[in-house]
C-alpha cells in the first residue's frame, strides 16, 4: 500500500510533463502544416515543381566572417 503514495505523485508529474510537452509543441507550430511534408518528398529532386505553399523557406546566411 505504501507504493501507492509514491506512484500517484509520479503519475501526476508524468501527466503534467506530457501536457506541457503537448502545449509546447502546439505553440511552437509543430502541428501547423501536416500535409506539406508528405507532399514535399514526392518533389524532392524537382525544386521548381514544388508548389509555393509546400516549399521550405531556406534561411539566408547573414553571417559575415570579419576578423
Amino acid at each position: 500500500m505504501e507504493i501507492v503514495y509514491l506512484l500517484i505523485p509520479v503519475a501526476i508529474i508524468l501527466v503534467a510533463f506530457a501536457t506541457w510537452a503537448f502545449f509546447y509543441s502546439v505553440n511552437s507550430g509543430q502541428f501547423d502544416d501536416l500535409e506539406s511534408p508528405a507532399h514535399r518528398i514526392l518533389y524532392d529532386d524537382d525544386e521548381d515543381m514544388i508548389p509555393e505553399d509546400a516549399r521550405v523557406k531556406k534561411a539566408s546566411s547573414s553571417h559575415s566572417s570579419e576578423k
